[in-house]
């Protein structure tokens, strides 16, 4: 009850405006703490969508910063009323000419007319009177002289009217009209001024020339206080709305004090969260740098891994054609002609043993041949292997640099040089692989990524028939299909895919071998994706096979 009362007196001096503006401050700092103080004990809860949070600035400064609120928002209702005034006195003067114009617009002597003298004062003394405070509206607007001198004004137009009217008793409406736009400004002593201005009005006129105000040629010395009794009764209830409309703003500026308080918190917040998460997220681009690095890594490794196995067959059958050769027939051949060195010839012609070398080395030179053929091509197939190796690590260094080599290919080559590589394999493992390829256009993209892609889904497959105890067979088929894209399909009779495997086939780390890592059909992916394709996986379940698709555009 106590901060109502104070709240009320508050309001009071203010729209007195009749405190010292120390004194002020202080009676405002006193209610602003009673009514800030108030809402802490809530949750928002208990205040529902009105809460207001505490806010962070001291209460003096929050008391300080209403109170600058409630003074420029006030000052801003000056200076748009005064500019409403000024129109207003411009409008009043044009219709006050009009109504002497209308009312009586000449004065006669005998047959000779002249303008009246109610036109020329609607001129020049309706001029006078809205001349100068508008002049203070457009050069001074907000000044309390401005506002008073807009109050005389406005009363001095009302006599004015009255007069040019005769003193119609209706004409008198237009003071009351008047006082209603005064209380505009929300100043009880503007009201004040204006009280003052029509009752003295009233008491000259009524006293000197009444039927000029009152319409009448004598009237009582005592009409003027009945006019002026219902101008403050008017003035009673203005003064009681400027009242409350004063305390309307100032609660509507200790919320906005409160807010801005609570914005200040929350913006600091904000600062420091968006600090903090700038600061997380350098540190999560640093960590995924360092895992984008070990990615690119297992790539290069899981890649040339695949690749390495063929290296690997490769090197063993060259080894073991190696050993058949019959080295050490050439030893004898070599030391038997070393011991018959100083007469070959007649070792030649006439020694048994001498007869019979020649046909030997024909048939050991077509010996060594055969096994020379197999080193040559499996020497052949390791470059290729090792060029492949190199391309994979110069097609992960292309990675960082964002760039690629593009081609213009045939599919027919690239699925049988994908089948080469892993031919060691598939026949040690005695797996059949059957072609299906449909004439296709060339295809224009980066060599190497495709090779990545179904070479890992060829090694993939021979794993999935490793457990396989009937035919193991696989089928690559290449189509154009309706929407000109190229489909690569690698289809075997292995163990399957379980129903739950195949939304995460592809996911990064998932794997169901033993030995597996889980990176070659996610690396297959994102590579696909790079070449504006997909990698689709299907399988009826386990045991049932499985097919991988890979979609590629002609042209990438």
């Amino acid at each position: 009850m106590e901060n109502h009362h104070g709240r009320m007196h508050l309001m009071s001096a203010i729209a007195a405006n009749t405190l010292p503006q120390d004194h002020a401050l202080k009676q405002t700092t006193a209610l602003l703490r009673a009514k800030f103080h108030e809402p802490r004990h809530q949750t928002c809860a208990q205040v529902g969508d009105a809460a207001v949070y505490p806010a962070p600035l001291p209460d003096s400064a929050l008391q300080r910063r209403a109170l600058t609120l409630f003074r420029a928002a006030e000052n801003d209702l000056h200076r748009h009323t005064d500019q409403l005034f000024a129109g207003l006195m411009i409008v009043q003067w044009l219709a006050g000419i009009a109504a002497a114009l209308v009312i009586s617009p000449l004065t006669w002597i005998g047959d000779s007319s002249q303008v009246h003298i109610h036109v020329w004062a609607a001129v020049l003394l309706g001029g006078v009177i809205s001349g100068f405070p508008v002049w203070l509206a457009w050069r001074h607007p907000g000044l309390a002289v401005t506002r008073h001198v807009i109050a005389a004004a406005q009363m001095l137009t009302s006599a004015l009217l009255i007069h040019l009217t005769g003193g119609r008793i209706e004409t008198h409406f237009h003071i009351f009209g008047s006082l209603a736009f005064l209380a505009f400004y929300r100043d009880w002593r503007v009201l004040a001024t204006a009280t003052v201005v029509v009752a003295g009005d009233h008491l000259l006129r009524g006293l000197f020339w009444p039927q000029s105000v009152f319409g009448v040629l004598a009237a009582s010395s005592w009409r003027w206080v009945e006019h002026a009794g219902w101008v403050l009764f008017e003035d009673v209830i203005l003064i009681f709305a400027i009242h409350r409309m004063l305390r309307e703003m100032s609660e509507i500026a200790l919320r906005r004090a409160t807010l801005e308080g609570s914005n200040f918190e929350i913006e600091r917040q904000v600062v420091e969260r968006t600090t903090e998460l700038n600061r997380t997220q350098a540190e999560l681009l640093e960590t995924s740098r360092l895992a984008g690095m070990a990615e690119v890594a297992t790539s290069v490794l899981h890649n040339v891994g695949n690749v390495l196995n063929s290296v690997g067959v490769s090197a063993e059958l060259a080894t073991s054609k190696v050993r058949e050769f019959r080295t050490g027939s050439l030893k004898n051949v070599a030391e038997l002609l070393q011991q018959h060195s100083a007469d070959l010839p007649a070792f030649l012609t006439t020694d048994p043993r001498g007869k019979m070398l020649p046909d030997y080395l024909l048939k050991l030179a077509a010996h060594l041949a055969e096994p020379q053929q197999a080193i040559l091509q499996e020497m052949e197939m390791l470059q290729k292997n090792i060029d492949h190796i190199k391309e994979i690590v110069a097609m992960q260094q292309r990675y960082a640099r964002g760039t690629g080599v593009v081609e213009v290919l045939s599919m027919a080559d690239l699925v049988e040089d994908s089948i080469r590589i892993n031919a060691a394999s598939f026949s040690r493992h005695e797996v059949n692989v059957e072609r299906e390829i449909a004439p296709v256009p060339p295809l224009k993209t980066d060599r190497h990524k495709v090779m990545q892609i179904l070479v890992n889904l060829l090694s993939n497959a021979k794993h999935a028939l490793d457990h396989s105890d009937g035919d193991r067979r696989m089928k690559v088929c290449v189509v154009q299909n309706q929407e000109g894209m190229l489909e690569i399909a690698v289809i075997d009779n292995g163990t399957g895919i379980a129903p739950e495997n195949l939304d995460r086939i592809f996911s990064h780390g998932f794997t169901t071998k033993k030995l597996g890592h889980g990176f070659g059909l996610h690396s297959g992916a994102l590579a696909a994706r790079e070449l504006g394709g997909t990698l689709k996986a299907h399988s009826d379940g386990p045991g049932l096979g499985a097919i991988f698709t890979l979609t590629l555009p002609l042209e990438n």
